[in-house]
């Protein structure tokens, strides 16, 4: 059994992601956990110093919170029917959203992770929210963002960028190989280089790679002398991608791309949900 995280902030964003989830487990066996983490808008220092019973403001902004999660698990049931392999709780959480997050991991197995890209404020010239980025950083756990306008295709075609630092010996990418195989996916490796030659370390992690995916549809592509994000979006234009997935770690690209700095991200036309995959979790 499957158990995936959905943190929700009852936004339209939220909505989706929790719509694309359920879709893309649709036939396995799993247990969603819709988290709501809230924090009250307005408190004093009495609230601070431990004393929010006297106000009843922690009861109420907890009992809104919980009653939202309810109406919600009605919506879900209203709108996908009663999948027998399905089932759902609710958490609601005086915390952040990374600290409520990280919190949960530490108390509960969970697969993955499944949000929106932006929050209920978000803006569309933003590729990530501040709270998906700050997740991305804090959060060592699979997560999978999904844009708010994104209508659920079945991921057909992933696309996998590396730079190929990475042992694909022993590094897990587990759950990238079970979307593969539960969807008949192809996985379509990404390099991109400066230099015609591969290093011998790379060239054993691109073997690494491959017999990771001799069982199913799998090609190499390697794109020369730019950056990720124009080969990203190169290969967006030319090919039909319904998925992307990438590793965070410090030795990758990843960090640098997305971590450095915001104007990485500029130009980057990213409308697929994006599966971010850690070294340990």
């Amino acid at each position: 059994m499957k158990h995936i995280l959905l943190p929700t902030d009852f936004s339209d964003n939220s909505w989706n992601a929790i719509s694309y989830a359920i879709q893309l487990f649709k036939h396995e066996t799993c247990t969603f956990h819709l988290l709501n983490t809230y924090t009250p808008i307005i408190y004093n220092v009495e609230y601070v110093l431990g004393y929010p019973a006297q106000f009843g403001l922690g009861d109420a902004i907890r009992n809104t919170s919980q009653e939202q999660l309810d109406e919600l698990e009605e919506r879900i049931s209203k709108t996908f029917g009663e999948n027998p392999k399905h089932q759902f709780r609710t958490l609601a959480r005086f915390d952040t959203l990374t600290s409520g997050i990280n919190e949960f991991l530490s108390e509960n197995k969970t697969d993955l992770i499944i949000m929106g890209t932006k929050g209920a404020t978000g803006a569309k010239e933003v590729l990530f929210g501040s709270n998906t980025v700050h997740v991305f950083k804090t959060v060592k756990h699979p997560v999978l963002a999904v844009p708010s306008d994104f209508e659920y295709e079945k991921p057909q075609e992933i696309l996998f960028p590396t730079d190929l630092e990475v042992d694909y010996k022993t590094f897990q990418i587990d759950l990238l190989k079970e979307i593969v195989i539960a969807h008949n996916s192809r996985l379509n490796a990404l390099h991109v280089s400066t230099d015609n030659n591969l290093t011998f370390e790379q060239v054993n992690h691109q073997l690494a790679l491959e017999a990771q995916f001799k069982e199913t549809p799998y090609l190499f592509h390697q794109y020369q002398n730019m950056a990720i994000t124009e080969a990203i979006n190169q290969f967006q234009v030319k090919s039909k991608i319904n998925l992307l997935a990438m590793i965070n770690n410090k030795h990758s690209f990843f960090e640098n791309l997305f971590f450095k700095s915001t104007i990485n991200q500029i130009g980057f036309q990213l409308k697929v949900p994006f599966l971010v995959l850690t070294s340990k979790y």
